[in-house]
């Protein structure tokens, strides 16, 4: 397991702040329940994370599907 992880307002944009990727929280949240993005995991009642390595593999995959 990566020991480097992502939080939400790391990953998602807003409109004064962009992100890792060019879509809302919303979005990604539904990505997650729709199962097209890695899902997070708590590392406290007020904390969730996702791994970053499963981000980046995840984004890696999107961009090759992209340019076949």
């Amino acid at each position: 397991m990566s020991s480097k992880f992502i939080r939400i307002n790391e990953l998602a944009s807003r409109p004064d702040k962009p992100g890792k990727l060019p879509v809302s929280p919303a979005t990604i949240w539904r990505w997650v329940r729709d199962g097209k993005f890695p899902k997070p995991f708590k590392l406290g009642d007020s904390v969730t994370v996702w791994c970053a390595d499963e981000v980046e593999a995840h984004i890696a995959a999107c961009a090759e599907k992209a340019n076949k």
